[in-house]
């Protein structure tokens, strides 16, 4: 099988002739700072060589404990917040049929998500819809102790002990959470939950390709060994010893850095498969978390296309040009659609008579191209020849490693969050959390003036 391929063309030429070539050095010292465990948040490198040390023994065993889940459940909810979920999302909704949760097909259960919001209304309407389903949660947390998750966690795991009782419970819960230490493992330990461990050294925006991603989606029905190779051989593809200009990681990287040097500040993500949407959204965290710091970061911002051409078109055909675009885009679609004829033709359109809708969507996505290029915007696109696991796994390493390396390249520290903190702070405060006496008197004192 191909590889995904990447094309900078239409982003280079907006940079002087040597600009990316000036980068191999930078490259080649990030890349070996990744490997020798040199940079800054070394203890985070555990996604490095992720995809090729998954056995097949493991992969059995989740896919041993999906098919539990899978027989004894008609929905599961995972329960997780930033890559605690958003990985398996952006993979269970890119092969899902776009309507799943509505087909009920009996064949697989349907794959809610919670512990991302504190939206009331949210969890009381998730509530009411469970109230006569046979469901499930996984509960993926570190700690145990994340706000989000932890609430939305207390509601499901009473909630299934009411209606299936807490005997059947347990064998409906599962665990994702740290080998030893934290209120989840405690309660998973207690309750007798099977429990999958998060590596020490795997953060959460990298976390995929551990139980956090692999389970949710094996659940689902899909195929987490061929999601570990495609995974695996974009991890030989993008090797300290390809050539620089060969590596799609190293020149992504080289290229994004390279245009932010030149002014473009914002990178704005594109799709034209609305079944990539969430897949925008786990790259918006990846590249936002790592390396939005110390003052520093492209901003990343994603867009659906042709959807967005009505909306944000305007701003990124005319704004202010700050920006540079990347592209997914998927070659060959998974259905065949052909448009009709129409004998009155009243909206003109008979021209498009016999064509695959997929035809028409290249043509919109060309079009926008050299529109936004002629326009001052900077495009690289990603070619994937199509939406599966295989793929899928490809995507998905290809931006975490060009991720590490432009990381080092931006002189960040790519693997911490510091600036998350801020906020649970003050909402601890606002809260009069236990131990935030100093803090609640301060912040009060503060709203009154």
């Amino acid at each position: 099988m191909k590889n995904i391929q990447l094309d900078i063309t239409k982003a280079s030429q907006f940079l002087s002739e040597d600009a990316i070539a000036a980068f191999e050095p930078q490259v080649k010292a990030a890349q070996e700072a990744l490997e020798n465990g040199t940079c800054p948040g070394n203890d985070f490198l555990g996604w490095l060589h992720l995809p090729s040390s998954i056995t097949k023994e493991f992969i059995n065993e989740l896919n041993a404990t999906a098919q539990v889940i899978r027989e004894n459940c008609e929905v599961v909810v995972v329960a997780g917040i930033g890559g605690s979920y958003l990985g398996a999302r952006a993979v269970i909704e890119a092969l899902s049929n776009s309507f799943q949760w509505l087909l009920n097909d009996k064949k697989n259960p349907v794959i809610l998500f919670a512990g991302n919001n504190i939206g009331e209304d949210y969890l009381a309407e998730l509530s009411d819809y469970l109230k006569d389903k046979k469901f499930g949660v996984i509960n993926i947390s570190k700690s145990g102790t994340t706000t989000e998750t932890a609430l939305a966690f207390r509601l499901l795991k009473k909630q299934c002990e009411d209606q299936r009782g807490k005997e059947e419970a347990k064998k409906v819960i599962v665990a994702i959470t740290d080998a030893k230490k934290g209120a989840a493992r405690t309660t998973a330990d207690k309750e007798g939950y099977k429990s999958f461990i998060i590596p020490d050294n795997v953060g959460g925006r990298f976390s995929v390709l551990t139980p956090v991603g692999l389970l949710p989606i094996a659940i689902a029905g899909f195929d987490i060994e061929q999601l570990v190779a495609g995974a695996t051989d974009m991890e030989k593809a993008t090797a300290p010893e390809v050539p620089f200009l060969e590596n799609p990681s190293a020149v992504y990287a080289a290229c994004r850095n390279a245009l932010y040097q030149s002014g473009k500040k914002i990178e704005i993500l594109v799709n034209y498969q609305p079944k990539l949407h969430f897949m925008n959204e786990w790259w918006k965290q990846l590249y936002g978390e790592s390396e939005g710091k110390d003052g520093k970061g492209i901003f990343p911002a994603a867009v659906d296309f042709t959807t967005d051409l009505h909306s944000m078109g305007q701003w990124i055909q005319e704004g202010e040009r700050t920006i540079f675009e990347t592209v997914i885009s998927v070659e060959s679609s998974n259905h065949t659609l052909l448009f009709p004829s129409d004998e009155e033709n009243l909206d003109g359109l008979n021209f498009l008579a016999g064509k695959r809708i997929d035809e028409v969507n290249k043509m919109a996505e060309l079009g926008t191209q050299l529109a936004h290029v002629d326009g001052g915007v900077p495009n690289m696109r990603l070619s994937v020849p199509t939406l599966n696991e295989y793929y899928l796994g490809q995507i998905i390493y290809f931006f975490e490693k060009a991720c590490g390396i432009s990381g080092n390249l931006l002189g960040v520290n790519t693997f911490n969050q510091p600036g998350v903190e801020a906020y649970k702070k003050n909402m601890f405060a606002l809260l009069n959390k236990p131990g935030y006496e100093k803090e609640s008197e301060a912040i009060r004192a503060r709203l009154n003036k």
